[in-house]
């Protein structure tokens, strides 16, 4: 969004600290150490990124990273990089047990999303989002005004690679989303931060996850239906997305397949004659939409003359996930786990 208050004295402190950060330059070896411990940050390492159409050019690694959405803030946390962190912003769902220590430590900016001057106030020296929606026209701010003083910026790659974000809405999935990106982008925050080592391992433990999840699952015969938010017009999963991955590698349909946006709003009608046999409900505790909740989604269900006579109402099939699990993140693992014990517990599937 446009900047047009007064520039605290904190700005041009970092501007000034900064300037030495920044785009562009030709790529040069990363001197991180083989175990991506804290040696890593002898000075001359750089590193330089090919991200979503800009390179990003990192010279030392980050100590003040500013994560603008839940997903790479979670990639961070479960990095072990809480302590390299100056903020975070735009939640969605409780974290996982096993980072809300860690993030604890980490000051939280905004519930929703930060103003430009909120982040700058935290000094960054490096910021990452998940969505081109919020590190963009539109959001808190772009990626060059954050270059103009000198602040690296990345972007998570599962929101540019084979996506269209210039129309309306959540963007166009030119090609389906793969774990790769997700993979891809624990390993460039890796990267980024030195450690390495930790990328390999945390990319390694949820390749696992998956592989475990889905074996002998046999489950081509079972339809799926992905609804995120809204009760009026819902927002409801096309076929590429993360909700993609999660149908792909359990061997189901997703009765929305026939949709590249990656979160078209659907009216109850079509929804209905689709029938399908499992509902993949959100549980959000954000407020931005209606029906945020899976308790206000359900009720909506079993009440709503055009919904409560679908198979999977009348059968109370739900399987409810974190908004994280349903967009691309290192939660799309959760959401393989959860949905392919619902299909065991339902008796539909091997």
């Amino acid at each position: 969004m446009p900047f047009a208050r007064p520039v605290r004295s904190a700005v041009l402190f970092l501007a000034g600290a900064l300037l030495s950060t920044g785009c562009g330059g030709s790529a040069a070896p990363s001197g991180s150490s083989a175990d991506g411990s804290a040696g890593s940050d002898a000075a001359g390492r750089t590193v330089t990124l090919d991200n979503c159409g800009q390179r990003v050019r990192i010279e030392t690694p980050p100590r003040r990273a500013v994560s603008l959405n839940q997903g790479t803030t979670e990639i961070m946390l479960s990095l072990g990089l809480a302590d390299r962190m100056a903020g975070t912003a735009t939640w969605t769902d409780p974290l996982p047990k096993s980072l809300e220590k860690a993030d604890a430590r980490v000051k939280r900016l905004a519930d929703n999303a930060p103003s430009f001057e909120k982040v700058l106030d935290a000094e960054p020296d490096f910021v990452a989002a998940s969505f081109a929606s919020t590190l963009g026209t539109g959001g808190v701010a772009t990626r060059a005004q954050f270059e103009k003083l000198g602040v690296p910026t990345y972007l998570s790659p599962s929101d540019c690679a084979g996506k269209d974000n210039s129309g309306g809405g959540d963007g166009v999935r030119t090609e389906p989303l793969t774990m790769d990106a997700v993979y891809g982008e624990v390993r460039d925050l890796a990267r980024v931060f030195g450690v390495e080592k930790r990328g390999e391992e945390l990319v390694a433990s949820l390749e696992s996850r998956i592989a475990r999840a889905a074996s002998g699952l046999h489950a081509e015969n079972v339809t799926l239906l992905y609804w995120f938010a809204n009760s009026q017009s819902p927002y409801l999963a096309g076929c590429c997305g993360a909700p993609g991955v999660i149908t792909r590698e359990l061997g189901a349909k997703n009765v929305f397949d026939d949709t590249e946006e990656e979160w078209p709003q659907v009216n109850w009608e079509t929804v209905a004659d689709r029938d399908p046999d499992v509902l993949v409900i959100g549980d959000l505790t954000r407020r931005q939409q209606t029906a945020e909740t899976a308790a206000k989604k359900i009720a909506f269900l079993e009440n709503d003359p055009v919904t409560r006579n679908m198979t999977a109402v009348r059968k109370k099939r739900y399987v409810l996930l974190s908004g994280q699990a349903m967009n691309p993140t290192v939660r799309t693992v959760e959401g393989v786990e959860k949905v392919a014990a619902a299909l065991r517990a339902y008796g539909l599937a091997g």
